[in-house]
């Protein structure tokens, strides 16, 4: 695996590559430059192949010289180029300044700065780059909010104006591009927060720098990819029966919620599982019934989890746990036995409630419940979720994983991994007991809880992105469990 190509990397980051590439490895840092330009025209003239006019908004830095290699490169393509320039270019200094020298001496010319501008097949964004960590303000800011009012495709050339390239934060505006095209070192910014619904589709370019460039560099996090699905999943062998692949335990399904636990323990068979128990309040027994491979426990008392917990390869608890009086028995039981625990749900709730920490289990709260288990606001999880990641794995231990948009999966002293894949249509009741489900379900077995949790998490977004080809809304946890099966099969994409 070429590690750029999941290597997640802050700005500042990405700015010591740059330097490794061009005060090291002898790269001019106007070749750098040049190569980006034509690197983000090409995925832009694949993206949208009829375009014939772009409307490239360059700004005062480096970021702006990229413009300005694409304006002049797509002039000498046939394109009508609109080239704008933020600010006085007699400012412009270094590769920035050459790059609009160039773009001038092959007849380039640029247009004062109007909304007419962007009326153009696609419009460029090339006014700030990760450099940015105030809001655009003045001109800058209106630029901003134009080009998201105006209608068309547009491509932000390494990431949007405006989006913090660190935590994906909105500095005030932000562009929301359709695609963008990033070099060198992918931002972890465009994974975080309300980076992904503002980067749209991500272009990776490494420019062409050698393999040396990224030697002894430590990246912010990783994207988790198929290659790691294949390292949780080998090929089986033709004599394995179902006690090699696990044997998992779902508690939950409390009183009036009989389906969250039933949806864990079928995500839990179709990620591979060979043998799934789940334990739930007697008055739900009979709602599993309709999944009779899925094996049933009524569980009156906590003295009836004692056998199943025995037997058990991990624990799914949590979902449709409840808080209740029998909720509680049930949880102080299930983390009592000591056995790997993928916690969810009211188990977190419950959790925060009452503190403790393992090495041995993998907590899956969304923000709400990661606010609950730190004390702090969902807000503040969210504007710097690798922060809150970090944080429970301090207080709790074990593995978090911290779900949404960009889903974060954390374990001390390890770089986390960050899932690139899922879609809005997720965002619905028992998405999450799904997910519990798969990622115990991996969990039997690899017997590497962090691991599954990652790999899990990457399949349960790539599930819910094929079951979402006929549509997102509407979209309904139960479809996913077809698809869960062809992930674990290694046909994600």
């Amino acid at each position: 695996m070429h590690v750029p190509s999941v290597a997640l990397y802050t700005a500042a980051e990405v700015r010591a590559l740059d330097r490794r590439a061009i005060a090291e490895l002898g790269i001019p840092g106007y070749e750098l430059m040049t190569r980006a330009g034509h690197a983000a025209l090409d995925a832009l003239r694949r993206a949208w192949p009829e375009a014939r006019s772009l409307a490239v908004l360059c700004g005062p830095g480096n970021n702006g010289g990229d413009g300005y290699v694409i304006a002049r490169a797509g002039r000498a393509l046939g394109y009508t180029v609109r080239a704008v320039s933020l600010g006085d270019v007699a400012a412009l200094r270094g590769d920035a300044r050459r790059a609009y020298e160039d773009y001038a001496a092959a007849g380039g010319k640029l247009q004062p700065w109007s909304p007419d501008v962007l009326d153009a097949d696609v419009v460029v964004d090339a006014l700030f780059g990760t450099g940015l960590a105030r809001a655009p303000d003045g001109i800058a800011a209106g630029m901003i909010r134009c080009i998201n009012g105006a209608g068309r495709p547009v491509v932000a050339v390494d990431i949007p104006s405006g989006l913090h390239s660190d935590t994906g934060e909105v500095l005030g505006d932000a562009v929301r591009a359709d695609l963008t095209v990033t070099f060198i070192g992918r931002k972890v910014g465009a994974h975080l927060g309300c980076g992904p619904d503002h980067v749209g589709r991500v272009v990776f370019d490494d420019l062409g720098v050698p393999a040396a460039t990224y030697e002894g560099s430590q990246p912010a996090a990783r994207l988790v990819s198929d290659e790691d699905l294949a390292r949780v999943l080998p090929r089986r062998v033709r004599t394995a029966h179902k006690g090699d692949h696990g044997h998992v335990l779902v508690v939950g399904g409390g009183p009036g919620m009989p389906g969250a636990a039933r949806l864990a323990g079928e995500a839990a068979l179709r990620a591979g599982a060979g043998l799934v128990t789940v334990a739930v309040h007697p008055e739900n027994l009979a709602a599993l019934a309709a999944r009779p491979e899925l094996m049933a426990v009524a569980a009156t008392t906590p003295a009836r989890l004692a056998a199943p917990l025995a037997r058990a390869t991990v624990v799914a608890l949590g979902p449709g746990l409840g808080r209740g009086s029998w909720s509680r028995e049930m949880f102080e039981s299930a983390i009592a036995a000591g056995q790997p625990t993928i916690v969810d749900a009211d188990a977190l709730n419950l959790l925060a409630e009452f503190p403790r920490r393992r090495d041995d289990w993998v907590l899956t709260p969304h923000p709400g419940e990661a606010g609950r288990l730190l004390g702090i606001a969902t807000e503040s999880v969210q504007a710097d979720r690798l922060g809150a990641a970090r944080a429970i794995v301090e207080r709790y231990g074990g593995t978090v994983v911290l779900k949404g948009a960009g889903s974060i999966v954390h374990s001390a002293g390890a770089i986390p991994w960050i899932c690139d894949r899922g879609n809005p249509g997720m965002a619905a009741a028992g998405m999450g007991d799904v997910l519990t489900g798969v990622v115990a379900g991996l969990a039997a077995q690899c017997r590497n809880l962090s691991l599954a949790a990652a790999v899990g998490v990457h399949v349960h977004a790539s599930a819910g992105d094929r079951a979402a080809h006929a549509g997102e809304r509407g979209l309904l946890a139960g479809d996913l469990l077809e698809h869960v099966r062809a992930c674990v099969n290694r046909t994600c994409d």
